[in-house]
């Protein structure tokens, strides 16, 4: 059995050891979940809604723990990692009101009685990117636990430990063995295998815009079904009749949050050109105080980059020539430091078009609305992106016109687990979370009940 040591990205110190799983392990874990899928999709709906609710009790309990943990392995901010623990107990807690209301339909028909019913796919692979271990982890675990399926779930090889976690919760909370099974290991291992495994049903994946083209070429050889929350280059358009204070004050959060590894960062900044002078003075003071330090810290709104690799790629994008007009401070010392940077590139330019996945702003000019429009969809991503403006026609005119899944209008929140989240274009397909998740766990099944002699 091999095994990855893990790192404190803080500290560069190694904080334990965590076995990886070997392909005959991954398939006998497999089997095992696909046993325990014939009891799990039989249990009442009650009682499934009863043993969500108890893992999101033992989420609650556990929540501090979980959030240590997170800070240690991925180097998150305490406030960020304890919002996240709670992510999780929250979404297990709204998907426990699904098994209960996870209704079909009757539709009317001559001759007898047409029934439609939501029947579970079996086992569901689950693959977890290091950015957001733990809620990332539920958005795909809980709407499929809720429609009866059991799970298989793989973390990252970077941060498994909170995953790890999770598992021992479901079982302590009562769910059946093999019902949540978490599987640290290799992405060509594990994770190819739940690609090519017959018996796993769907694979959710979140993480590179690459990998996920490669998922999609591997689940087409069985039909397999599929969701892909992939890469994200995002825009926060800024028009001169905004609240230019609050944008300028709330644009470092909307990019730089989670050191800027986040898929749905606003790294893009456009600015309408008359108030593009005055938008930079403003942004600079809030970059400058942007706090970057130890995660630990309450006050802290930015730890390190999650390891010395991922730093330096990050680093690879600023070489001399780079338009940089400010910088925040990083720490000196241990640990996978990067500074808050804005830079004021040309619009075609390497780092406004591709996901730098660090602590990176761009900020460039547009002339009018239609102006904007372009530049913001001149991406082949369309995850997020968010709108200043107090004028409420304009809001909804480019809400409609920019091509991403998920918006906000003075506002930089993509996330709620009571709305749908995914992308446009090469940013992936299908939704998680809302209402409507459970279904994409399920086959529409469509009985016809004679009633005629």
């Amino acid at each position: 059995m091999t095994s990855t040591q893990i790192i404190d990205p803080t500290t560069e110190e190694v904080i334990g050891t965590v076995a990886l799983t070997s392909l005959e392990e991954t398939d006998a874990a497999i089997d095992r979940a696909h046993r325990a899928f014939r009891a799990w999709r039989a249990v009442d709906p009650g009682d499934r809604a009863r043993l969500l609710r108890r893992f999101a009790d033992a989420v609650d309990a556990d929540l501090e723990h979980l959030a240590a943990l997170e800070v240690r392995n991925a180097g998150h901010t305490i406030g960020n990692a304890r919002w996240e623990a709670g992510n999780v107990r929250d979404v297990l807690a709204y998907y426990a009101g699904a098994p209960e209301r996870l209704s079909g339909r009757q539709i009317p028909v001559p001759g007898g009685v047409n029934l439609t019913f939501h029947e579970p796919l079996g086992v569901v692979g689950v693959i977890v990117p290091w950015n957001f271990p733990m809620p990332i982890a539920g958005w795909g675990f809980a709407p499929a636990l809720a429609a009866g399926n059991t799970v298989v779930l793989k973390p990252a090889e970077l941060t498994p430990l909170t995953a790890v976690r999770l598992g021992e919760l479901a079982l302590e909370a009562g769910l059946p063995e093999g019902v949540l099974t978490v599987l640290p290991g290799k992405g060509s291992v594990v994770g190819e295998r739940f690609v090519t495994h017959p018996a796993v049903r769907k694979v959710v994946f979140t993480g590179s815009t690459e990998v996920g083209r490669r998922i999609m070429a591997g689940c087409a050889d069985q039909v397999k079904r599929l969701t892909l929350e992939l890469g994200g280059k995002n825009s926060n358009i800024v028009f001169a009749d905004a609240d230019l204070e609050q944008a300028a004050a709330t644009a470092p959060a909307g990019a730089l949050d989670n050191a800027g590894q986040d898929c749905c960062a606003r790294s893009r900044v456009l600015v309408q050109r008359s108030v593009l002078d005055r938008f930079l003075e403003l942004l600079e003071p809030a970059v400058r105080d942007f706090t970057c330090g130890n995660p630990w810290a309450e006050d802290t709104q930015m730890g390190p980059l999650v390891s010395a690799a991922h730093r330096d790629a990050v680093a690879a994008y600023l070489d001399d020539d780079a338009p940089v007009a400010f910088r925040g401070t990083a720490p000196d010392g241990p640990g996978w430091w990067f500074p808050p940077t804005v830079l004021t590139p040309a619009p075609d330019s390497r780092v406004f078009r591709e996901e730098i996945f660090g602590p990176v702003i761009a900020v460039v000019p547009f002339e009018d609305e239609a102006d904007a429009v372009r530049i913001a969809n001149d991406t082949e991503y369309g995850l997020s992106g968010s709108i200043w403006t107090r004028d409420v026609g304009r809001a909804l005119r480019v809400s409609r016109a920019v091509e991403a899944g998920n918006l906000s209008v003075n506002s930089h929140a993509s996330v709620r687990y009571w709305t749908p989240f995914g992308g446009f274009k090469q940013s992936g397909f299908g939704r998680e979370l809302g209402p409507d998740a459970p279904q994409a766990f399920t086959e529409t099944k469509n009985v016809f009940l004679a009633t005629t002699p």
